[in-house]
């Protein structure tokens, strides 16, 4: 089976992640940051995003001082990104090493804060919890042939 270039360069990114992305990356992965789905080198038509939050149609990109010089280039990305749906932060990576919990901050805020609980309330108001979920009935045994 033939892979695409652009997973191919996303799996290559993640294996050699810089250090403000290792940072960033500790407070989203497993859902860490409000509950949100989060994934790292995500590819987005021809582009490779940072982070990219599906369920928020959020995406943040973190920028060392490269980027200083390549202004025309993400500001044609960032038009594309967001002509697909996203809205686009961006972050110095220095704001990231100074203020990682400010940042971790507006990035939730832009997400629309703590998402709700994957375990609704039942009838009487109790919270429920995966402790406290009836399991499902079992299924039939299905019988093969012979």
């Amino acid at each position: 089976m033939t892979r695409d270039a652009p997973t191919d360069r996303a799996r290559d990114l993640r294996a050699t992640q810089t250090q403000a992305e290792a940072i960033l990356w500790r407070s989203l992965r497993n859902r860490r940051l409000g509950g949100w789905k989060w994934r790292r080198q995500y590819p987005v038509g021809r582009y490779i995003t940072d982070f990219t939050c599906l369920e928020a149609q959020l995406i943040v990109e973190l920028d060392g001082g490269q980027h200083s010089e390549a202004v025309v280039y993400d500001d044609r990305r960032t038009a594309f990104l967001e002509s697909q749906g996203f809205r686009v932060l961006r972050f110095w990576n220095h704001e990231l090493y100074e203020h990682s919990s400010d940042v971790c901050d507006v990035i939730l805020r832009h997400c629309g804060g703590e998402t709700p609980s994957p375990y609704p309330l039942p009838q009487g108001g109790e919270e429920r919890s995966p402790a406290n979920l009836q399991p499902s009935p079992p299924l039939p045994l299905l019988r093969g042939r012979g």
